[in-house]
């Protein structure tokens, strides 16, 4: 077929995800991985919280991808467009046929900004920001340095999403900012989560509220989603979910944290479950119809929070399996759900949350993480960026969590 070339193995998606474990295969001695990625450029999307309270700029969080594509690797310069895995193949938007032994598929998350009505044409402008953007969290951090008192608004979408904890996590800084510059006293500070608790451990919902929203009185409305802006009154609609009707809300400034799914050309393909995700065991990342098939990441169907610690945790069970199976075996390791998130609860503080597919905490750490803390700000601040991108990309060992 013309266009048409062969692979070992075929990586779609060049995040987190796809680079650490290309490299990982790559390193076993697997000779012929391919990654698909049409993106110049590779972001760690977890600085972008810090970019909007003006803790680093933008570009701290930005390389290009030419150099973070593993030494052995054919990088594939275009984007998945549909899969046909019952004859091990798919093909890109550029008119590519990729034939592969062999198929991962990690693309992330898209976001849906079109979701929320009004939005699009919004976002950027007048009080509307959004962190889910390299050239948008520049813009939060305006709206807070800039903020002269009023309605600060923080939202949070119907899940999955990016790292759950994120949307708070700004907030945070804004109010500690406000506090910090005389404002807090001028200010009301919202948040409209369309999910029943602040956090979905219980240990770390209940320390949340105990440190940063009780005392810094922060109002909180649960079971409330964003449905639309109105730009030119400045009032954002929430639907809530209990009773269906409409809360407006007037604002000075809102984050508005996107809506988010699989994306389309995952959702439209023969890998998809019902739900759009790539259907895979939550335990080995094999796929449950095409044994030739793993997943992790954002993407996959694996029922927990989609961070990138979560893939440190599943990288090696991954590879570990899909060696496994090249040698004509069977998966040999178990992922339990391990997922992390950092919840930096204002400058200099921060709840560090470990977890499990059962939301039991398990912590790293020989302290109680729910408490707020310098020394793990620090460690997000400073040591994660650095084991993410010396460490997470290029397929290192390491401790390995969620592994059983």
């Amino acid at each position: 077929m013309e266009n048409a070339t062969h692979h070992r193995v075929v990586v779609v998606g060049g995040g987190a995800a796809g680079l650490g474990v290309a490299a990982r295969l790559l390193r076993a001695g697997i000779k012929d991985v391919a990654i698909v990625e049409p993106s110049e450029n590779h972001y760690y999307q977890p600085f972008w919280t810090f970019v909007g309270g003006g803790v680093v700029s933008r570009e701290q969080s930005v390389r290009p991808m030419a150099g973070l594509i593993p030494k052995g690797a054919t990088w594939i310069k275009d984007a998945a467009a549909s899969f046909d895995p019952a004859n091990n193949s798919l093909a890109t938007q550029g008119g590519k046929t990729l034939n592969y032994d062999y198929l991962v598929v990690c693309p992330g998350l898209q976001i849906d900004w079109g979701k929320i009505k009004g939005l699009p044409e919004a976002l950027g402008k007048n009080g509307v920001c959004s962190n889910y953007g390299y050239d948008l969290a520049p813009i939060t951090w305006d709206n807070i340095k800039n903020f002269q008192g009023g309605n600060a608004v923080f939202t949070f979408p119907p899940p999955p999403i990016k790292c759950a904890g994120a949307p708070q996590k700004i907030m945070y800084l804004a109010e500690d900012y406000f506090r910090k510059h005389g404002l807090r006293d001028k200010t009301r500070v919202l948040y409209y989560c369309a999910t029943p608790t602040l956090f979905s451990v219980p240990k770390y919902a209940n320390a949340l509220m105990e440190q940063a929203v009780g005392p810094r009185g922060i109002e909180t409305f649960f079971k409330h989603n964003l449905v639309e802006i109105r730009a030119e009154s400045k009032e954002a609609v929430f639907q809530n979910a209990d009773s269906g009707e409409e809360v407006v809300q007037p604002y000075d400034m809102i984050h508005v944290v996107p809506p988010m799914s699989s994306p389309d050309f995952i959702k439209q393909s023969p890998l998809a479950n019902a739900g759009g995700w790539v259907d895979v065991d939550k335990a080995s990342l094999q796929h449950t119809r095409y044994p030739n098939v793993f997943s992790l990441g954002d993407a996959s169907s694996l029922p927990t929070s989609k961070t990138a610690a979560a893939i440190r945790a599943q990288a090696p069970v991954l590879e570990a399996n899909l060696l496994a199976v090249i040698n004509g075996g069977q998966p040999t390791l178990a992922y339990d759900g391990y997922t992390s998130c950092p919840l930096v609860t204002g400058y200099g503080r921060l709840i560090l949350a470990e977890f499990d597919y059962d939301l039991k905490p398990k912590e790293t750490f020989p302290f109680d993480q729910s408490k707020e803390r310098l020394s793990m700000y620090l460690l997000k601040r400073y040591a994660i960026p650095m084991i993410y991108w010396e460490g997470l990309l290029k397929g290192y060992q390491w401790p390995r969590p969620g592994m059983s």
